[in-house]
Formats: C-alpha cells, sequence, structure tokens
C-alpha cells in the first residue's frame, strides 16, 4: 500500500479559505522571465506573422505589488478566407515548458511553409504568472484548464476565450484547435496532492504514464485525426502504452496513446473554439527515454499534423 501524502498546506478534510491560498502563494517563487522568453521571441517574429494583444493579467493582492503580464498572439499576417484557420495554445498550465517552446518554435520554424494553405492564430503562453513560477494553478490557486466557461474566475481563460470569440466574429470558424500540454512527475508529487488538499478531499495516489499521448473530445470524438499526430508524434518520441487496467491517467484507452475527455464539460481550453478537430497532447519530459528537446520537437510535430490534416480535408472538398 502506498503511503497517503499530507499536503503541508490546510486540515485534512476541508477545503482551502482565503488564509490557505495565501500560504500556498507564498510557497510560490519566480524562476523564469515570461518576458525574456516568450515576449521577446513573440517580437523576433513580429516581422513575419502579425501579433495580436488580446488583453493583460493582472495580479497583486496585501503582500504582493502587482504585476502586470502583458498577453500576446501570432496570428497568419494575410488570413485567408478560403483556407482552413488553425488555432494553436500553449502553456494553459504554466509549468509544462514544452507546450509554450513547442507552440513558439511552430511559428518559427515551421509556419511559414502553411502560409499558402492554413491561415494560423498561435497563443504560445495562456498562463504568464504561472510560467514564470513553474506552476500548473495561477495567482489564485486555480487551474485555467478547468476555467473555459462562461464567468471565468481565471483572468487567462476569460482573456483567451474573449481573443477566440472576437477573432471568429471577425474571421470566420476555427478547423482545428490543438492545445499543448505535459504530464510531468510533479503531477504526482505537487499538484495532485496540492488539489485533493484544496478541495477538502483525500489524495490518491495514481501513476505517469510513459510517453505521449492525446486527449480527444468525448462528445467530439475524431480518431482519425488524433491518429495522424499519433502516428507523426510517433517519429520523434515515444507513445505511451496502456496500463494493466487498458487506462492511461485512470482513463479507458480507445486507440493507441489516445483518451477522451469532454473538453466543454470539464472546461478545457481545447473545447472552446467548436472546432471539428479538437486534441490536447500530452509529452512526458520526465521520461528516461526522452530529453527536452524531444518534448519540444514532439509537439512542432504534433502541430505540424494537426494542420496537414485539417489542410488535407480542405483540399478533398
Amino acid at each position: 500500500m502506498q503511503p497517503t501524502l499530507t499536503y503541508p498546506i490546510g486540515t485534512p478534510g476541508q477545503a482551502w479559505g482565503a488564509a490557505e491560498r495565501d500560504q500556498w502563494r507564498a510557497r510560490q517563487v519566480r524562476q523564469r522571465s515570461y518576458a525574456d522568453d516568450v515576449l521577446t521571441a513573440i517580437e523576433a517574429l513580429r516581422g513575419r506573422l502579425d501579433v495580436e494583444m488580446y488583453g493583460d493579467v493582472i495580479y497583486a493582492d496585501a503582500q504582493h505589488p502587482a504585476e502586470r503580464f502583458p498577453l500576446r498572439a501570432l496570428r497568419s499576417r494575410q488570413w485567408q478566407p478560403g483556407l482552413p484557420s488553425v488555432l494553436v495554445t500553449g502553456g494553459v498550465h504554466g509549468y509544462e515548458t514544452s507546450g509554450v517552446h513547442g507552440a513558439l518554435r511552430f511559428v518559427d520554424t515551421q509556419a511559414e511553409r502553411f502560409a499558402s494553405r492554413a491561415n494560423l492564430l498561435v497563443v504560445p503562453c495562456v498562463s504568464p504568472w504561472a510560467y514564470e513560477r513553474v506552476q500548473r494553478w495561477n495567482f489564485d490557486a486555480i487551474d485555467p484548464n478547468r476555467s473555459f466557461k462562461e464567468g471565468s474566475p481565471a483572468q487567462e481563460s476569460a482573456a483567451l476565450m474573449r481573443l477566440v470569440a472576437q477573432h471568429q466574429a471577425q474571421y470566420g470558424p476555427f478547423a482545428a484547435h490543438i492545445d499543448l500540454h505535459e504530464t510531468t512527475n510533479t503531477d504526482e508529487s505537487e499538484y495532485r496532492p496540492a488539489v485533493a488538499a484544496r478541495d477538502g478531499k483525500v489524495f490518491e495516489p495514481g501513476s505517469i504514464p510513459d510517453g505521449f499521448y492525446l486527449v480527444d473530445d468525448a462528445d467530439n470524438p475524431q480518431p482519425a485525426f488524433q491518429q495522424a499526430i499519433i502516428e507523426a508524434v510517433s517519429r520523434v518520441t515515444h507513445i505511451a502504452p496502456a496500463d494493466d487496467k487498458n487506462e492511461i491517467i485512470g482513463t479507458p484507452v480507445v486507440a493507441p496513446g489516445v483518451i477522451h475527455y469532454p473538453m466543454k464539460q470539464w472546461g478545457l481550453c481545447a473545447g472552446i473554439s467548436g472546432a471539428r478537430y479538437t486534441t490536447t497532447t500530452e509529452v512526458y519530459p520526465d521520461s528516461p527515454r526522452a530529453t527536452p528537446e524531444q518534448c519540444i520537437e514532439a509537439q512542432v510535430a504534433a502541430v505540424c499534423a494537426a494542420v496537414e490534416y485539417v489542410c488535407g480535408k480542405a483540399s478533398e472538398r
């Protein structure tokens, strides 16, 4: 039997209040710079794509001076109504590094080859405060990737939803949305115990899948789309196997490396666009069989495969 992990904040069985959130916030240390890593990279791409300024995230409390994070997206310079449009998001969970840098590398190294075939809107880092703290939650101890719902309590999620709605009103619907994530060892050692403590629940130990996998939409499954991405990524890194229950993170495997979540019901980022083709990637940077560089390249391969797939579908019409 695995020992029960007790999180160092809160009282077991009782949901957090303001005092516990303050304790959690005090533990978060800035470890890297959103301005240096992300905004500088976006500015370097301004000559090739349009930079969309879609808002700011501002956080402060009695113990912390106000921090302002400008939110930026990259958009195809010459948006063409007749082409399929693809939304790419990264950094919804700030600690998931390859999502952020995979999105930036895709734009830098691959976007140009799709210029005459697809329109792209790329949001490399949805959650900049969490990116700097290498944290899953935002300043308010809220998971942005459960907050993409009307009246969202997460500034990051609400801002992205506004951007997508405004963009679709102006340019029309997206054909696809790929949301770039990681599953790390800290999911089991930090985040899952933290969320159990925050919500006053008992932490139930789980496992971390070794390899890349995808989350398809339970309410709009697109198996061929998922398979195209899995095939492309398998040339870069290994695909996570199912466990002895034929599951990945407690969810039934429906195809090699693919599980289903109800995206809109759970408030997941990949559910915000209403696109026909949606997926959430998950790489495993802590695997002894993969490197951080492979994880970034796996994200790039996943995005390229997604765009290629919708371009192929558009040409069939």
